[in-house]
């Protein structure tokens, strides 16, 4: 049996381990995505619809740069999408938005504010909005620029 032959052992990977991306390693650029975050809020033009509330889904895309956790596997080293989702419901959840437009925007700017990121995108979709006409939903997406490396 050779090397390559080896059966893997967990034991081989020690989060102790330093790897110093600073040599010569080249890192890969990397684009973290959250899909379908599912939270109840109270957005909305008219009262009834911010009183009563309706649900949310929130796409979001953050492209991250050269990320050290494609070298390093270490999850300090990339955007944290547990977080991520933290503060996009805080940000949902908190205050009152008229528009889709301007929560989207807020979030975005939050999250470029808290993260490290080049770019994010934020997408807002309302599955059962209050117009006459049947559609599926609506949604509003809004891309910002933060950090450049």
């Amino acid at each position: 049996m050779t090397e390559s032959d080896e059966p893997f052992d967990d034991d081989d990977l020690d989060d102790d381990d330093d790897f110093d991306v600073e040599e010569d390693i080249e890192r890969t650029a990397v684009t973290v995505e959250v899909t379908g975050l599912s939270l109840y809020t109270h957005h909305g033009v008219t009262g009834a619809e911010r009183e009563i509330g309706q649900r949310l889904i929130f796409d979001l895309r953050f492209d991250a740069g050269p990320c050290d956790a494609t070298v390093t596997d270490r999850v300090e080293d990339t955007v944290d999408y547990g977080r991520v989702c933290e503060v996009v419901a805080l940000m949902a959840q908190r205050r009152s938005y008229r528009t889709l437009e301007a929560l989207c925007t807020a979030v975005a700017d939050r999250l470029l504010a808290e993260f490290e990121t080049t770019e994010v995108w934020v997408k807002a979709s309302k599955p059962e909005p209050p117009i006459a006409l049947p559609v599926e939903s609506v949604s509003v997406e809004v891309w910002r620029t933060g950090r450049s490396d």
